[in-house]
Order: structure tokens, then C-alpha cells, then sequence
């Protein structure tokens, strides 16, 4: 499972990136994948609009979302008549 790395060093990163650093040379300095590093780029072109897509918050969001459901007990409320589930 991938580690989480702190936003604060994210943030350096992409800043790093953005001064016109390769994300090659930034990803062996400091130990990480040069994939990681385009990754964290490209959500912070869309978290600034910069790009279309599903910002952070949004992607927070979704991925609390089942939890939710689960402390609810599974009571939300009433899907749609079309995504009942079969049964």
C-alpha cells in the first residue's frame, strides 16, 4: 500500500516542479517516483482549475462517503427506482 506524504512537502514539490526543475531530477533527489510527482501535479492543475476533473475535496468526499452509509446503518435514504438492486 502506498505511503501518504504530508501536503506541506507535496506542496514543495509541485513548487519545485514549477520553478522549471525536472520532475526526473526532483524524484531521485528527494526518493520518490518521478509518476508520483506528475500525479501530484496534474491534481493540483485541477484543484486550481487549471484542468478539468474531480478535485481533492471532491475525491475526499466520495471516498467518506461509504463510511457514512455504514454509521447510518445503511438508511440514507431511497435510491432511484432504476438502481434498486435486483433481487
Amino acid at each position: 500500500m502506498p505511503h501518504s506524504c504530508p501536503p506541506e512537502f507535496r506542496r514543495k514539490v509541485i513548487d519545485l516542479v514549477a520553478s522549471g526543475r525536472k520532475a526526473a531530477e526532483v524524484a531521485q533527489l528527494l526518493g520518490i517516483s518521478d509518476q508520483t510527482i506528475y500525479v501530484w501535479c496534474r491534481q493540483h492543475l485541477i484543484d486550481t482549475g487549471q484542468l478539468p476533473g474531480t478535485t481533492s475535496s471532491d475525491l475526499c468526499e466520495l471516498a467518506a462517503a461509504p463510511q457514512a452509509y455504514r454509521r447510518a446503518g445503511g438508511r440514507v435514504g431511497h435510491p432511484p427506482a432504476g438502481c434498486r438492486a435486483a433481487g
